[in-house]
């Protein structure tokens, strides 16, 4: 992701590895790039399905004891887990920080802007070139959806339209 363009980065997350995308992507908001993530439920996570259950129902235990609802917040979409892992690897509490998150927005599915533009993908965060083939991994979706009760029945439907709507203008 070299170079500077004043549009956005595109990026699918289908098959992406969560930290090693977060790292590239938090290094190209730092350097001023805006960054858009489209289809965030297919982030993968190395590690089986159940470890991962068990690290993330430890991390939701994690609370303050006189008032929860002063945080730490845990999100359930997995848009939101995304940003907060990427706001881990940027220094949030500065200007320069807090400028480079807002430039970053993530999306579950392909939502109509962007579903006609060209999407890229990171070689350096894929699960298929990084992961050992035998490797257990789970993905952002699957985690959301059975251990943090997000719903998952919206995208599927909105990527089926967006499917049909490709193919008709691929059948030119």
């Amino acid at each position: 992701m070299t170079g500077f363009s004043s549009k956005p980065i595109l990026i699918d997350g289908q098959g992406h590895l969560l930290g090693r995308l977060a790292a590239i992507v938090a290094k190209t908001l730092l350097h001023g790039q805006k960054v858009v993530i489209v289809r965030c439920e297919g982030i993968c996570i190395s590690g089986s399905f159940f470890r991962n259950k068990l690290k993330y129902l430890s991390f939701l235990r994690k609370r303050c004891n006189v008032n929860p609802a002063r945080g730490p917040f845990h999100f359930r979409a997995p848009s939101k887990i995304f940003w907060r892992t990427v706001r881990g690897m940027l220094p949030h509490k500065t200007k320069r920080g807090a400028n480079a998150l807002a430039k970053l927005k993530m999306f579950e599915g392909i939502p109509p802007p962007y579903d006609r533009k060209k999407r890229m993908v990171v070689p350096a965060a894929l699960r298929v070139l990084r992961l050992n083939p035998r490797r257990k991994y789970c993905t952002l979706g699957r985690l959301g959806h059975e251990v943090l009760a997000h719903s998952q029945g919206y995208v599927a439907p909105q990527d089926e339209a967006r499917g049909q709507c490709s193919g008709k203008a691929l059948d030119v």
